[in-house]
C-alpha cells in the first residue's frame, strides 16, 4: 500500500469516526453513545480472546500433527488486527473488526490474500528459493 494511502488512512479515519459519533450524539445523546462505544470495547475485548485462545489451540494441534498452521497462522493476525480495531473508539473501526471475528470473512481474505501473492510470484515481484535438504 502506497505511503500516501496510508497516511490519508490515519487522517481520514479519525476525522469519519469523530462524524459519525457526533452525528450518533445528536441523534441518541451523550450517554448512549459513550456506552455503545464503551460496550463494543468490551465485548470485542472478550471475543478477541475467546477467539485468540481458541486459534491458539488450533496451531498447536497442527504443529503437533506435523502440519505447517499457515492459514491459522494468517486468522490469529487478523484476529490481533480486530482486536485493535474494537479498543479503538468509533463504529467504523468497530465494525470492521467485528467483521474480522467471522470465521467466514477471514476464510475470504485468505483467499483473496493468496490470489494476490500468487499473481506477485507470477509477475517476478516476489521470488521463493525452496531449499531441499537431505
Amino acid at each position: 500500500m502506497p505511503l500516501q494511502y496510508l497516511i490519508a488512512l490515519f487522517i481520514g479515519l479519525p476525522i469519519v469516526e469523530l462524524a459519525i459519533l457526533i452525528e450518533l450524539h445528536g441523534m441518541v445523546g451523550f450517554g448512549p453513545t459513550v456506552l455503545l462505544v464503551f460496550i463494543t470495547g468490551i465485548a470485542g475485548a472478550a471475543l478477541v480472546r475467546r477467539q485468540g485462545v481458541a486459534i491458539l489451540f488450533k496451531i498447536q494441534q497442527e504443529t503437533a500433527a506435523g502440519n505447517l498452521p499457515a492459514p491459522q497462522m494468517m486468522d490469529s493476525v487478523m484476529i490481533l488486527v480486530a482486536g485493535a480495531l474494537l479498543v479503538t473508539p468509533g463504529l467504523v473501526t468497530d465494525i470492521t473488526g467485528f467483521l474480522l471475528l467471522v470465521p467466514f470473512i477471514r476464510e475470504r481474505i485468505r483467499f483473496w490474500l493468496r490470489g494476490k501473492l500468487e499473481e506477485k510470484i507470477r509477475r517476478g515481484y516476489i521470488q521463493v528459493n525452496v531449499r531441499h535438504e537431505e
